[in-house]
């Protein structure tokens, strides 16, 4: 109704009918209002009551309202699996007058997850680019990065053996093995270029590569694999995330280690530049 000041603060001036007066529904409908005309109307002439039952607390989410839907997952199901679900079951049910949106854990593990393939995209462009600077060529690491798909089915293949999921961890396990597994192909890629730069044949040049670069190349690779015998096989608090990415680093990097030592020779006698003819 207005505002009155004390003490340099401002306070409303808020009108109300007595309790006694606003009980029940029929007080409501005694009371008088001031038209337009300046005439006391009563309310029961311009207003009518219906009775009707509403919940006792109204939930709103993003300025909507709504209502939450808390479910477990069954035994051996993933939290994918479960989101995947719903949104078939929302999609069968609801119109389209209704919006669903994720909270809590399930909301973390959707926005992680578009964050992660985002993460693997940018691995594998700016791992490119930087051999593409190193080699002077865009061959050669072309030639290094077929390693990688060698690694994910690697990881993916153990994953499967030891039922793993692809979960956060084992993620961020297999955008690790981009790095790891370029390695080997770059001690490969790299030996043959400076045999071939000091005159030998293409095809001399890569087979040299391959039987002198072996030893090293096995060397890293099992102590990359023996140092992740640890997260493999934890055990305690926490095991489950530790073992999903040590099986998908340990899985890749000892199947990539395997065949890259037969696909990276044999891509780089195709697609490699020939330095000699050059």
């Amino acid at each position: 109704m207005g505002y009155f000041y004390m003490n340099g603060k401002q306070y409303e001036i808020l009108g109300e009918i007595n309790r006694q007066q606003r009980n029940t529904p029929a007080h409501l409908k005694s009371i008088y209002l001031r038209s337009s005309t300046g005439e006391m109307v009563q309310m029961d002439n311009l207003v009518s009551l219906v009775t009707t039952t509403t919940p006792p607390r109204l939930y709103r989410y993003n300025r909507f309202v709504s209502a939450t839907v808390s479910a477990g997952l069954a035994e051996g199901c993933t939290i994918g699996q479960g989101l995947d679900e719903m949104d078939n079951i929302a999609a069968d049910v609801l119109d389209e007058t209704f919006r669903t949106s994720l909270a809590g854990e399930s909301k973390e593990y959707r926005e992680s997850s578009d964050s992660l393939m985002f993460a693997f995209v940018l691995a594998l462009v700016l791992i490119y680019l930087i051999l593409a600077a190193q080699f002077e060529s865009f061959k050669d690491p072309l030639t290094i990065m077929f390693s990688v798909p060698l690694a994910i089915a690697g990881a993916l293949v153990f994953m499967w053996a030891y039922d793993i999921t692809m979960n956060l961890f084992s993620q961020i396990g297999i955008i690790m093995l981009i790095g790891l597994v370029a390695k080997n192909g770059i001690l490969i890629v790299e030996f043959a270029n400076q045999k071939q730069e000091s005159g030998v044949a293409k095809m001399e040049a890569i087979v040299q590569a391959s039987l002198q670069r072996l030893r090293p190349i096995l060397m890293t690779s099992a102590s990359t694999i023996l140092g992740l015998l640890p997260l493999a096989m934890a055990t305690g608090e926490g095991c489950n995330q530790r073992i999903a990415m040590g099986i998908a680093v340990a899985g890749g990097m000892l199947v990539s280690t395997l065949l890259t030592l037969f696909i990276v020779p044999a891509i780089y006698s195709y697609i490699s530049t020939d330095r000699n003819r050059s």
